[in-house]
């Protein structure tokens, strides 16, 4: 069975969009890719919006999200691709794929 966890995922854009990221790349808001607690940078998952099953594959190269509740920040592109820009936050379900 695939490691899999659900909960609340937000995102993050032009505020930090060319700054750096805690693995060190130049976070890219148009990128596929998001910010993880614990998961080691380079992981690749699968975020899947439950509201409208809509999935995303991303790469983890930034740590957070710092608000509590929360379990993954993705980039504004990859909200996009699953609907989560004009909410700000929604429910999904992560996994891990490698």
């Amino acid at each position: 069975m695939r490691w899999s966890v659900r909960g609340i995922a937000s995102w993050y854009g032009s505020g930090f969009h060319g700054r750096r990221t805690a693995s060190g790349e130049r976070f890219n808001q148009y990128a596929l890719t998001a910010a993880h607690r614990t998961l080691r940078f380079g992981t690749r998952v699968k975020v899947t919006n439950l509201r409208n099953g809509r999935s995303v594959i991303v790469r983890i190269n930034d740590r957070g999200p710092y608000v509590r509740g929360r379990i993954i920040d993705l980039s504004r592109g990859a909200a996009r691709i699953i609907g989560l820009v004009r909410s700000g936050t929604g429910s999904v379900r992560i996994e891990i794929l490698y």
